[in-house]
């Protein structure tokens, strides 16, 4: 009875200890992810559209939209949205070209 008791002294001690993330440690997280998207990015003056999208832990990826311009001259400035994909474990970002997503104009 007293193995029981400890234990389940030891476990009540465990989990009081794990305590979620504060939202500094957020922000600084939030930070990171951005640069890291950013700087992966082939945009000009790429910029978050909204909020990052957190990934379960068993995922392991934050998800990020961005838009800015084509750097390519012959895009001639055009707007182009990307969607980065930053992976939690090796803190490395992954982008690719999602334009499709933003509405098109109907034709009258």
């Amino acid at each position: 009875m007293k193995a029981v008791t400890l234990t389940l002294l030891c476990l009540t001690a465990l989990a009081t200890q794990a305590h979620a993330s504060s939202p500094d440690a957020w922000a600084a997280y939030d930070k990171t992810v951005l640069a890291s998207c950013t700087k992966a990015s082939g945009l000009k003056n790429a910029k978050p559209v909204g909020n990052a999208a957190q990934f379960d832990d068993r995922v392991g990826y934050t998800a990020v939209l961005l838009q800015g311009q084509y750097p390519q001259k012959h895009m001639k400035g055009a707007q182009g949205t990307e969607l980065c994909l930053y992976n939690k474990q090796s803190k490395t970002a992954y982008v690719t070209e999602w334009d499709s997503i933003r509405p098109t104009a109907k034709a009258q």
